[in-house]
C-alpha cells in the first residue's frame, strides 16, 4: 500500500509565494510520475505540473514562469515551489504518485493520491 501526504499549503498575499510537499511512502518499489493537480470550488480537477523520476516535467500554461516542480528521489518526494501567485491559484492541492509497488515479491502497479492541502490567495 503506497501512502501519499501533501504539506506547505496556506493562506498567502497576491504576489507571494509557499512552497508544497509531496511525499509518498509504503511497499514503494519505484516511481514513474508524480503530479500535482488543483481543485477550485465549482471547478473541475485540473493539472498544475507534474514531473518524472527522470526529470521531465510539464505545467499548466495557467502556471508556467511562476511555479516550479522538483522532486527528491531518495525520499519519494516531490515538491511545488509557486511564485507570484494569484488570487486565481486559490484552490485544494493534491498530489498523485503512479509506480510499482512489491508485496510478497509480486509487483503492482499503483496510482495514488493524497488528502490534499489547502491554498488561498488573498488580501
Amino acid at each position: 500500500q503506497v501512502h501519499v501526504v501533501e504539506s506547505g499549503g496556506g493562506l498567502v498575499q497576491p504576489g507571494g509565494s509557499l512552497r508544497l510537499s509531496c511525499a509518498a511512502s509504503g511497499t514503494i518499489f519505484g516511481i514513474n510520475a508524480m503530479g500535482w493537480y488543483r481543485q477550485a470550488p465549482g471547478k473541475t480537477r485540473e493539472l498544475v505540473a507534474a514531473i518524472t523520476w527522470s526529470g521531465t516535467t510539464n505545467y499548466a500554461d495557467s502556471v508556467k514562469g511562476r511555479f516550479i516542480i522538483s522532486r527528491d528521489n531518495a525520499k519519494n518526494t516531490a515538491y511545488l515551489q509557486m511564485n507570484s501567485l494569484k488570487p486565481e491559484d486559490t484552490a485544494v492541492y493534491y498530489c498523485n504518485v503512479r509506480g510499482t509497488s512489491v508485496r510478497i515479491g509480486s509487483y503492482y502497479q499503483f496510482d495514488s493520491w493524497g488528502q490534499g492541502t489547502q491554498v488561498t490567495v488573498s488580501s
